[in-house]
């Protein structure tokens, strides 16, 4: 992890302001989804990417009657041919 050399002071509401210059390194936007991980003792800011429901795959990720499902297990979840059923 690179150290980014920016001291930021936490609100009374916990909140930490990004500088400008990182957010647009990383290009992230007003009203974009952060997630926050805890590793060890460090916490980390992504930017939020939708998991597989099923497996847990950040590629290729789409919506499913409402659910983040991943091209590989969409393709299980498509019905099978009558032939397959014979």
């Amino acid at each position: 992890m690179k150290p980014a050399g920016v001291v930021r002071k936490v609100d009374q509401l916990g909140r930490i302001v990004l500088p400008k210059s990182l957010r647009k390194r990383y290009q992230m936007n007003e009203g974009d989804p952060v997630e926050i991980l805890v590793q060890g003792d460090h916490i980390i800011l992504e930017r939020y990417r939708p998991r597989c429901v099923f497996c847990g795959s950040m590629e290729q990720v789409s919506d499913f009657r409402e659910k983040h499902v991943c091209a590989a297990c969409l393709t299980e979840l498509k019905p099978q041919t009558s032939q397959d059923n014979m």
